[in-house]
């Protein structure tokens, strides 16, 4: 395994609230996409989502990364109350991410299966048996 690392979700403020993390962390973000970059007609994005933030990552430290994006809003405001994050991982190959996915999502709900993602990774995304949100992610070009 590469790294493991945190990945909150917001109701559209990522974008401010990772300014306000790099004001205290430092650093340069690595990652900023915005879903209108990811609009096509496969991926239709309506024009109150397309400045959200789909993927934003800032560097903490070597080997960590801090990770984020705005819940759109057909899927709901993310609930205050309720654990927000998902854990992250990024996998070293194909088979160590199937291999991932398929023990920590047994018992689980899938809500996106391991697949290739529009944004060129191969990626699942889920909830284990837990309650516990994953998203495990094999990046190619890394």
């Amino acid at each position: 395994m590469r790294t493991i690392n945190p990945w909150i979700n917001f109701n559209g403020n990522a974008e401010e609230a990772f300014t306000f993390y790099k004001s205290v962390f430092g650093g340069e973000f690595t990652k900023i996409i915005r879903f209108k970059d990811l609009a096509s007609a496969e991926f239709p994005v309506p024009e109150n989502e397309a400045d959200k933030i789909m993927t934003i990552a800032l560097p903490l430290g070597r080997h960590n990364v801090l990770i984020a994006n705005d819940v759109p809003e057909f899927m709901g405001p993310v609930n205050e109350n309720e654990n927000r994050s998902k854990i992250s991982i990024s996998a070293e190959s194909r088979e160590e991410a199937d291999r991932i996915f398929n023990g920590l999502s047994a018992g689980g709900s899938v809500e996106g299966p391991m697949d290739e993602s529009p944004w060129g990774t191969y990626a699942a995304m889920f909830r284990d048996k837990y309650g516990i949100e994953w998203i495990v992610e094999f990046d190619p070009n890394l």
